[in-house]
């Protein structure tokens, strides 16, 4: 199983940068949580995670990364360091060469592009970097901001897995949104 590289150096579109999450990132992370009482229940986690929790997954990340089994990187804006959301990627697959993608922003960051930005160059440096032919998100079909940011990011929408995941004790549809190896060279 490959390892996940580390970004050289921030990932950036003009509009937003990407970098390895960090223990900093904290206490923007337990605000957004804060700001938005259902970002939790949209990340399809119980409860708001703790600050003990995030800094055991920041602790973890480099053996996460080596085991080639998911990366997260957090969404700045250009000339600053705040967080401004995370774009994580997951359940990868190197023998078929896909992952998972996911995405949050802060509440206050919403609205301007930051998703579809973040989610533009997330995919496009794990294609690059990680040499997959496909990355994909997952979303409930009415969580329309994210399905609208991976529409902008050049993600294609090919359907709906129905009945396939269960959160908060119920059985819910997923909408699947694709970006492959081909679309960069269209794009």
């Amino acid at each position: 199983m490959p390892a996940i590289p580390e970004p050289t150096e921030p990932l950036s579109d003009g509009h937003v940068s990407l970098r390895l999450s960090a223990e900093r990132d904290i206490p923007e992370i337990l605000i957004a949580h804060q700001d938005d009482p259902r970002l939790a229940a949209s990340l399809g986690l119980e409860h708001p995670p703790s600050g003990a929790q995030l800094g055991r997954e920041i602790e973890e990340a480099p053996a996460s990364r080596a085991a080639g089994a998911a990366v997260s990187l957090t969404i700045v804006e250009p000339g600053a360091d705040e967080c401004r959301g995370q774009v994580r990627a997951d359940r990868f697959d190197w023998e078929h060469a896909h992952a998972d993608l996911g995405i949050w922003v802060a509440p206050d960051a919403r609205g301007r592009g930051v998703g579809s930005h973040a989610l533009a160059l997330g995919a496009a440096w794990l294609i690059d970097a990680c040499s997959l032919e496909r990355v994909q998100l997952l979303a409930p079909p009415d969580n329309e901001p994210a399905i609208r940011a991976a529409l902008a990011a050049g993600f294609a929408r090919e359907g709906t897995l129905r009945s396939h995941t269960v959160r908060g004790g119920a059985r819910i549809d997923l909408a699947v949104l694709s970006r492959v190896a081909s679309d960069s060279a269209r794009r």
